[in-house]
């Protein structure tokens, strides 16, 4: 996360949110914000080449001054970085861009640790407690054009019926009847949805590698579709501890954009779902919880000699 002050003046709301994202790094207007840990030396330029990297923005001041500098890149909203604009005395947040890359989500964290209410404008959000498009942690949207004509539809009137299990959803305030003709589906199964269905896949399907090779991504691929399950359910690539040193098991969770873990053990994983060119797809009831497989590649810090 960068967080992008012009002066001074909203030096210490910046230090108090990089509490909250000891990550985050703030970019300061050279000359003007001695404190920043990063210097730029114009505003609209640096803002611009941050969002172009797909990082996410928190912007303490006017919103109108960001909404000028990013109105030129504005062109396929499911690509944009979460951008929010935030008061320099931190009484206000505004979540400006990245509806579906988790804005209004960072709007509550922020402002929940600030102590202010975030300025949530997204109509679906509001009407029904949670964003559709954005499902959270453990899910993923199927279609994601289908998923914003489903949202218009529930917003102008329509109802619903949930098939699968999906706690998040059952906190909703979604108009529910069990009649509706749209339908919001959960299942790892790969299909194209239908023309009145929202599909989204839980996360629930790991792959545990027996045989790596530059060829790895293309025989997943390949199980998956044997299988019969979305790309979207795959949640994690699993691997014996020996082979955390293998160069194309890291290209290949790298290329995917899955995390890479490794095991000790095969006891505690979950059950066999299908058996593919050296490799094997396992499948639970609910989405995983990565962080309770194995363990992630370590690293190794020298402080001296």
């Amino acid at each position: 996360m960068n967080i992008v002050i012009l002066g001074a003046s909203a030096l210490a709301t910046a230090q108090r949110l990089q509490v909250l994202y000891p990550q985050a790094v703030i970019h300061g207007l050279r000359g003007r914000a001695d404190g920043a840990e990063r210097h730029y030396d114009e505003f609209g330029e640096h803002l611009r080449a941050l969002y172009r990297a797909g990082q996410p923005l928190v912007v303490l001041c006017a919103a109108g001054i960001v909404i000028r500098s990013l109105a030129a890149l504005l062109a396929e909203k499911g690509a944009e970085p979460p951008v929010l604009a935030l008061a320099e005395d931190g009484s206000a947040v505004v979540p400006l861009l990245g509806g579906l890359a988790g804005v209004n989500r960072l709007a509550r964290e922020i402002a929940a640790h600030l102590g202010v209410t975030p300025a949530i404008t997204t109509s679906g959000e509001l009407r029904f407690g949670t964003c559709l498009l954005e499902p959270p942690a453990g899910y993923a949207l199927a279609d994601l054009q289908q998923g914003k004509r489903f949202v218009s539809d529930l917003l102008g009137g329509e109802t619903v019926r949930i098939e699968g299990q999906a706690p998040w959803l059952e906190a909703a305030q979604l108009p529910v009847d069990n009649t509706a003709n749209r339908v919001i589906h959960i299942t790892a199964q790969a299909r194209p949805a239908q023309p009145e269905e929202l599909l989204i896949h839980p996360r629930c399907a790991a792959a545990l590698i027996e045989c790596s090779g530059t060829d790895l991504p293309s025989r997943l691929q390949q199980a998956l579709s044997s299988a019969n399950l979305a790309p979207q359910a795959l949640a994690v690539l699993l691997a014996d501890k020996t082979w955390m040193a293998n160069a194309d098991l890291h290209a290949a969770a790298q290329a995917l954009n899955l995390p890479l873990r490794f095991i000790h053990s095969t006891s505690a994983l979950p059950a066999e779902h299908h058996i593919g060119d050296g490799l094997r797809l396992l499948l639970n009831e609910q989405p995983l919880d990565i962080e309770r497989l194995g363990q992630r590649r370590g690293r190794l810090s020298v402080v001296g000699l």
